[in-house]
């Protein structure tokens, strides 16, 4: 599903971007964290707890860092990006200074209102990534937030209506199994997009929403919901066929294939850090980045991962010119 800001004609330049950033071992996609702190409460990610005082000593300008990399695609992230008065700055400033990139942004969807949504498309944003795991009030107990749930539907809504790009991120838990085939559809009736993920424990341990054995049947079943419902409308799920099919894969423990998401994807945290993998600590100042080789870890098999493996194949196209 490309952004509404782009035409099919597009994948051309972002073609030759990605074969060259591929032929010079360069990161494809670079995720700005633009901070470490968050208003919301979840159990399996700690960066709520991120001290007021490192404010002080977040980036005030990721330029340098994207056009030392010039990557295909950005996301801005966090921590709750929003929370980041300046965002609007950050993103314009990037948007030019390099050229032939997709900017998304990724939000917990709480601060998200139409007019910052106005603002930070005209800045640069070209699709706008919801978190939203439950249909109703269980997102907002998992989130710490009242109504964030009936916000986030609503407000999806009136960004799309403005012809804006919205996608739902959507992490398959232990406790979701069952919304996640209905979460499709009603992202299908709304005409926005939909990225799966898999729940780990690899943030702080908490091992509350693991997929397990006695799931197993169960994941299996909704792999061959999604695949049959992508073969019949594509532009709706995001994931790749060869990501879905893997999942029940990953569960039995049969996957041997090493992580390549130092390769294909590295993580700028508000300090001007690199790292590999969200959960992975800094490995310097990113100007210091010279590379990542491939590593066996199996601690999770969260999109970016799994789709840095994931082989370029005709669906993947399909994929990316199917509207919403």
């Amino acid at each position: 599903m490309l952004s509404r800001k782009f035409s099919p004609w597009h994948l051309v330049p972002f073609s030759w971007k990605y074969v060259r950033l591929r032929w010079q071992r360069r990161p494809v996609l670079v995720n700005f964290e633009v901070t470490m702190r968050c208003n919301a409460k979840c159990g399996f990610c700690d960066y709520w707890k991120t001290s007021p005082e490192l404010k002080a000593q977040e980036l005030d300008s990721f330029v340098d860092a994207a056009k030392a990399f010039d990557p295909m695609m950005i996301t801005w992230t966090g921590g709750e990006p929003l929370l980041r008065k300046d965002l609007e700055s950050l993103v314009g400033a990037v948007d030019r200074a390099i050229r032939t990139k997709y900017t998304a942004l990724l939000t917990h969807g709480a601060m998200l209102t139409i007019e910052r949504a106005r603002a930070l498309w005209d800045a640069g944003i070209g699709q706008f990534n919801i978190s939203l795991d439950y249909p109703d009030e269980r997102h907002d107990v998992a989130r710490g937030i009242p109504g964030l749930a009936r916000r986030i539907l609503a407000n999806a809504a009136a960004i799309r209506a403005e012809g804006m790009t919205v996608r739902f991120n959507t992490v398959i838990k232990d406790d979701n199994l069952d919304d996640i085939f209905p979460l499709v559809l009603e992202a299908e009736r709304m005409g926005v997009g939909m990225n799966l993920s898999v729940y780990t424990d690899f943030k702080n341990g908490d091992t509350s929403h693991l997929l397990r054995a006695e799931h197993q049947a169960r994941v299996e079943e909704l792999v061959r919901e999604l695949l049959a419902f992508k073969r019949r409308r594509r532009g709706i799920i995001s994931n790749s066929d060869h990501y879905l099919a893997s999942i029940p894969r990953y569960l039995r423990g049969e996957m041997t294939e090493p992580c390549l998401s130092g390769q294909d994807t590295v993580h700028i945290d508000p300090y001007g850090g690199i790292r590999r993998c969200p959960d992975f600590p800094a490995d310097g100042h990113w100007s210091e980045y010279a590379g990542y080789a491939p590593i066996k870890c199996d601690r999770c098999f969260y999109a970016c991962r799994g789709e840095a493996q994931a082989p370029l194949r005709p669906n993947r196209f399909l994929d990316l010119v199917a509207s919403a």
